[in-house]
């Protein structure tokens, strides 16, 4: 399978998997918000959506840096305002993942479709993810010169992923094929953040009130 290509990662530890279990109580959930989007007239899924943010995030962008609202607006809704419910729902995704980049030990969790979804379901979304990402991504990090080759590898691997069509088969090894390249993505894009992303963490810590 093509998928396998991408397996750059070892197999999810037991540490990785308590983390996300900790976490899915707190966490919007794809179906919650790709159904509030669509309700309000946005026609993308929610996986492209968080996408977005995580690689605007992740690419340098500074928590207080407001403007990511209307480049949002301009990618998904054709430069229109969002609704309130919309931007309320908005807002609530952007501050969750913010929390979880600047939590440790792999505490981002990305959008995706839950296991009970069909496999192919499940591999549209993870590519719509990385889609978003490389766009919301390329917003904030024009300048690939001064990126570590590790992270212009995991883009070059994002680019190949997001270009994947190929068809899944219901089994155990496309199973497991699937979450380790969730894996290795959701690594990369930390990756990239630990790296680019430093403002984020300056932001939370030079706040007005601290002295």
């Amino acid at each position: 399978m093509v998928i396998n290509r991408y397996i750059k990662v070892a197999p999810v530890s037991q540490t990785i998997q308590n983390k996300r279990e900790q976490f899915v109580e707190k966490q919007l959930d794809y179906d919650s918000v790709s159904n509030k989007l669509s309700q309000q007239g946005v026609i993308v899924d929610a996986a492209e959506v968080h996408g977005i943010l995580c690689g605007m995030l992740c690419g340098g962008m500074s928590l207080t840096d407001q403007k990511w609202l209307e480049a949002l607006s301009e990618t998904i809704n054709q430069g229109d305002a969002f609704s309130d419910p919309t931007q309320h729902l908005l807002n609530s995704l952007f501050n969750q993942t913010c929390q979880q980049l600047l939590e440790p030990e792999f505490a981002l969790n990305l959008l995706l479709p839950d296991d009970q979804a069909p496999i192919n379901d499940r591999g549209a979304a993870l590519i719509n993810w990385v889609q978003g990402f490389m766009l919301g991504f390329g917003l904030h990090q024009q300048d690939l010169m001064q990126c570590s080759d590790d992270v212009k590898e995991a883009l070059e691997d994002f680019s190949d992923i997001s270009r994947m069509e190929e068809p899944m088969d219901a089994d155990e090894e496309s199973e497991k094929a699937l979450l380790e390249v969730e894996e290795y993505v959701k690594i990369s894009a930390i990756l990239c953040f630990s790296e680019l992303g430093q403002s984020l963490l300056d932001d939370q810590q030079d706040t007005p009130s601290v002295h």
